[in-house]
């Protein structure tokens, strides 16, 4: 998956970005088929792999014309962008080594049992601690934000 989005951004097609993008949330719903969140894999695969990828790719076929690359970036960008990219490494790295991952082919022995539907759902829209409503509701505002920029994008020409 680390590969696969070193790939998705280094390429310069944006077709090709985006279906290296594809193999990356494929690949993040094995992590969660592998960590027995059965819910949150068929969510990732039918609504980012499913959905989100292909609106991407009907928008770049909209928006570009057949051939066109991305522009070259100076190497100044470069240099800060690997720095990101090591930030962020670094605190996924400290996040996944302070986890302590459990895992058992067989949940019945260790405990551990799928969660209700009504457990997401009260998780997802509450507003009590550990809830999750406003990131939620930003993300939407986020995405209406992309929309709107996308169109933008498409009005220009």
């Amino acid at each position: 998956m680390l590969i696969l989005s070193v790939f998705a951004i280094i390429t310069r097609s944006l077709l090709r970005s985006a279906i290296f993008l594809l193999l990356v949330l494929i690949g993040t719903a094995g992590l969660y088929l592998f960590m027995n969140y059965h819910f949150l894999a068929a969510v990732q695969l039918s609504v980012y792999a499913g959905g989100i990828v292909i609106l991407l790719v009907f928008a770049i076929f909209l928006t570009t014309n057949k051939g066109e690359l991305l522009m070259d970036f100076p190497f100044k960008r470069f240099f800060f962008s690997a720095l990101a990219v090591i930030a962020g490494i670094a605190v996924t790295a400290f996040a996944i080594f302070k986890h302590k991952f459990l895992y058992s082919p067989d949940a019945v022995i260790t405990g551990d049992e799928e969660i209700s539907m009504k457990i997401i759902g009260q998780t997802l829209l509450g507003t009590g601690k550990h809830q999750y409503l406003l990131p939620f509701e930003v993300l939407s505002i986020l995405l209406l934000a992309c929309i709107i920029g996308g169109i933008l994008i498409a009005r220009k020409k």
